[in-house]
């Protein structure tokens, strides 16, 4: 039965790259590998790419596989495949990519057990009402967090020993024989669980896991104008790391509860101010709250209901851009809803004022015109 072409066993064309010869391999490899794809001919699959990835992923083969075809290697070797030797070629690296280190799909390994590794990092939502974020603040949390055992510092037992067992690789070496020949695979070292140290006595605090979950209080200096939805990072102050890795960090989430007066937009603050119609008519001076204090504001007669007076300087100043806000009044004429007699007949004396320039007087008259057409 004639043999099936390798480049397309790998489904490639004749011009790829080693790199993309790679990545198909490794494709394929992870389909159609018996211990996955329980398919009958998944293992002649299999075998078949394989056998395309070690002649075309060398260079001299894959030019020798260029000018001759299969013919190149006829009676090269022995093995019960075809007429290709695979006997030197060493599939365990990249193997090791694919399924992992002992083949068994799993991520744990010897090395990443004693790896230096970061702790986890840590999202806390804090709470502020408005002033404390307009003009920042110091103040402790408590957080609950995986912390580097006291009892053991971290170690996870008393009486250090090397693992006797994997002889403190962490891991346990077998050969495996296959069609392909033989290969090295390495197992976690079920005894010292990869970490290639044992213990005279297991530490009784944290069980030997190293860290151990406590309440840890933190000083937290919050800047000046920091806003809703905004987040700080508090770097190396989170979850322990192991064997000796750094510190997670801490991510505060901050939640500004809303003022009963102030409305902040970026660092400019809104006040609404309430006049009476008198104050609105003649106008006159009003003692005006910012948040650094009292300021006492003129306003001027004729004031309307949405006119606005901007206040330099008495907005928000914010540590992160180093911006000073501006603070804005709006004004509101509250018309009462109750008049005495005395009032009424005040009110309507006003209605009769001549009021010859005014806009009333103005639309009055070109209501007037539109009614007569």
């Amino acid at each position: 039965m004639a043999k099936k072409d390798y480049y397309e066993s790998l489904g490639i064309n004749k011009t790829a790259t080693s790199d993309e010869i790679k990545s198909s391999f490794r494709k394929l490899a992870k389909k159609y590998h018996p211990d996955v794809n329980k398919s009958p001919d998944a293992e002649t699959k299999f075998k078949e790419i394989q056998e395309a990835y070690a002649v075309l992923s060398d260079e001299n083969r894959r030019h020798q596989y260029d000018q001759y075809g299969h013919d190149a290697f006829t009676n090269s070797g022995g093995n019960n495949y075809g007429d290709f030797d695979f006997s030197s070629f060493d599939f365990s690296d990249i193997f090791e990519n694919i399924f992992g280190s002992n083949f068994g799909f799993s991520s744990s390994s010897s090395s990443s057990r004693r790896r230096a590794t970061q702790g986890n990092d840590t999202l806390l939502k804090i709470t502020l009402d408005f002033e404390e974020a307009a003009f920042g603040i110091k103040k402790d949390i408590i957080i609950n967090l995986l912390d580097t055992c006291g009892e053991c510092h971290g170690h996870g037992g008393h009486g250090e020993n090397t693992c006797t067992e994997c002889r403190g690789s962490g891991s346990i070496s077998t050969e495996q024989r296959s069609l392909f020949g033989t290969f090295l695979t390495k197992t976690t070292c079920p005894k010292c669980e990869g970490t290639g140290k044992t213990y005279n006595k297991i530490c009784s605090i944290c069980n030997g896991r190293k860290r151990i979950k406590k309440d840890k209080k933190i000083n937290v200096s919050i800047p000046s104008g920091i806003n809703n939805g905004d987040r700080l990072r508090l770097s190396g102050q989170g979850e322990a790391g192991l064997n000796g890795g750094p510190n997670g960090n801490i991510y505060l989430e901050i939640k500004v509860l809303p003022h009963e007066f102030y409305e902040r937009d970026n660092d400019d603050i809104y006040l609404e101010v309430p006049l009476t119609i008198t104050e609105a008519i003649l106008g006159t001076k009003k003692n005006i709250p910012t948040i650094y204090g009292i300021i006492k504001l003129t306003i001027p007669s004729g004031t309307n209901s949405g006119d606005k007076v901007r206040i330099k300087g008495k907005g928000i100043n914010n540590e992160s851009d180093y911006n000073l806000g501006d603070m804005y009044v709006i004004f509101n004429v509250k018309i009462p809803k109750k008049l005495s007699k005395e009032q009424k007949k005040i009110i309507d004396h006003l209605n009769k004022t001549n009021l010859e320039d005014s806009e009333i007087n103005k639309f009055n008259r070109f209501t007037d015109k539109k009614n007569k057409k």
